[in-house]
C-alpha cells in the first residue's frame, strides 16, 4: 500500500490541483463582480473541476496502450464532431464552435485536439521505418490539415493553429529532417500570405493590433490594452481577490476566459503570476521524464503531443494577455472558465499519469 502511495507521481498529480484551485480562486473573486450576479460562473467551475477530477482519474487507470488500437475510429470521431460544429453548433462571439447541451456550451475542438494527438502517435508508431520519411510526412499532414481545414471553418484561428503545431511538432519530434522542416515552414508562409485573404475582419484586426493595439484603443487594439494595464495594476503581490479594478470594473475582456491570466496577475500580483508559470514548468518537466521513461514508442509519442498541445496553449494564451501574442481566443488549461478544456485536459493528464505507471 504505501508503495503504490510513493508511486505516485506527487508533482504532476500536485500542480494539476494547485492550478486548480488557482483557477477556482480568481473565479470566485470576479464572480463577485455585478457583470456576472446573474450567472455564477464560480459554482459552475467547480461542477466541471468535480467532473475533471473524476475524468483524470479514470484515464489515469485506463491502459494508454488500448488507444493505438483505435486511432481510425478516434480520427473519423474528430471530423464527425468538427462537422457537426459546422452543422449545428451555436454562434458565440462570432464563432460556431460551440454545440448546445442542455444548459451547458460544449465545445468540441477541445476533445478534437486531445484525439488527434492520439492519432498522430498511432500513426507516427506504425508507419516509422515502414514508410518513406516523405510519405509519412505527407500522409500525417493530411490527416491533421483536415481537422485544421475544418476548425477554420468555424473560423477559430487560434485552435486551428494548436492543431497545425502539434502536427508539426510530433513530426520533428519523430525525426523529421531539416531540410523537410525548412521547406515546411517556408511553405506554411506562403500559404498564410495567401489565406490571408480568407480571414475575417477581426482575425485581421486581432494580427495587426498584435504589433500596434494604440492604432485602436477603443476597437480591435481594447482588449490587448485593458489586459497589459491589468497585468501592470496587479503589481507585486496583487489587489486581491476580487478587488481587481479592471476584472470588477469590467474593463477587462472576457476576464474569465481568454484574459484569465491577467485577472490571476491582477488578483495576485507578480507572485501569482510566478506561481501559475511555475506550475506549468514543473508540468512540462514531468511531461518530458515521461516521455523519456515510456515503455514504447507510442507512449513516447503521445506524451510528447500532450505537452506540445499543453505548451501552444499556455504560451499563446499568456503571451497574448501579456501583449506578446495575437488574441486568439485560446483557454489557460486548468484556469480558464469552461467546462470543455477542463474537462479533456483532465483527460490529457490522466492518459500521462497512466503512461508513467506502464
Amino acid at each position: 500500500m504505501f508503495r503504490k502511495f510513493f508511486y505516485i507521481d506527487w508533482i504532476l498529480v500536485s500542480s494539476y490541483f494547485l492550478l486548480i484551485l488557482i483557477g477556482l480562486a480568481t473565479l470566485y473573486g470576479i464572480s463577485a463582480s455585478e457583470y456576472f450576479q446573474n450567472n455564477n460562473i464560480f459554482f459552475k467551475q467547480v461542477i466541471f473541476a468535480s467532473l475533471g477530477i473524476g475524468v483524470f482519474l479514470f484515464f489515469s487507470f485506463f491502459d494508454y496502450k488500448h488507444y493505438k488500437y483505435y486511432a481510425k475510429l478516434f480520427y473519423f470521431l474528430i471530423i464527425f464532431i468538427l462537422l457537426s460544429v459546422l452543422l449545428w453548433g451555436n454562434v458565440v462571439r462570432g464563432t460556431t464552435g460551440w454545440i448546445g447541451v442542455g444548459i451547458f456550451n460544449v465545445q468540441p475542438v477541445e476533445v478534437a485536439k486531445l484525439l488527434l494527438v492520439i492519432t498522430l502517435a498511432s500513426f507516427i508508431s506504425k508507419k516509422k521505418n515502414k514508410v518513406s520519411e516523405i510519405a509519412a510526412i505527407v500522409n500525417s499532414f493530411f490527416l491533421a490539415f483536415v481537422a485544421v481545414f475544418l476548425v477554420l471553418k468555424q473560423p477559430d484561428l487560434g485552435s486551428a493553429l494548436i492543431l497545425a503545431g502539434i502536427w508539426l511538432g510530433m513530426s520533428l519530434i519523430s525525426g523529421m529532417s531539416s531540410k523537410y522542416f525548412i521547406f515546411i515552414l517556408f511553405s506554411g508562409v506562403i500559404l498564410f500570405s495567401f489565406g490571408w485573404v480568407f480571414l475575417e475582419d477581426y482575425q485581421k484586426d486581432r494580427l495587426i493590433n498584435f504589433i500596434y493595439p494604440e492604432k485602436d484603443p477603443q476597437g480591435s487594439g481594447y482588449n490587448v490594452i485593458q489586459s497589459m494595464i491589468a497585468v501592470g495594476s496587479g503589481g507585486f503581490l496583487g489587489q486581491g481577490i476580487g478587488k481587481g479594478s479592471q476584472s470588477q470594473l469590467n474593463f477587462l475582456p472576457e476576464k474569465h476566459t481568454d484574459f484569465i491570466f491577467a485577472s490571476i496577475a491582477e488578483e495576485f500580483g507578480f507572485v501569482g503570476s510566478f506561481l501559475v508559470l511555475f506550475l506549468f514548468t514543473l508540468l512540462f518537466y514531468r511531461i518530458k521524464k515521461i516521455a523519456q521513461n515510456a515503455s514504447d514508442n507510442f507512449g513516447y509519442l503521445l506524451a510528447i503531443g500532450i505537452g506540445i498541445m499543453f505548451f501552444l496553449e499556455v504560451l499563446i494564451n499568456a503571451g497574448m494577455n501579456l501583449g506578446i501574442m495575437p488574441v486568439t481566443g485560446i483557454p489557460l488549461p486548468f484556469l480558464s472558465y469552461g467546462g470543455s478544456s477542463l474537462i479533456a485536459s483532465s483527460a490529457a493528464l490522466g492518459i500521462l499519469f497512466n503512461i508513467r505507471k506502464g
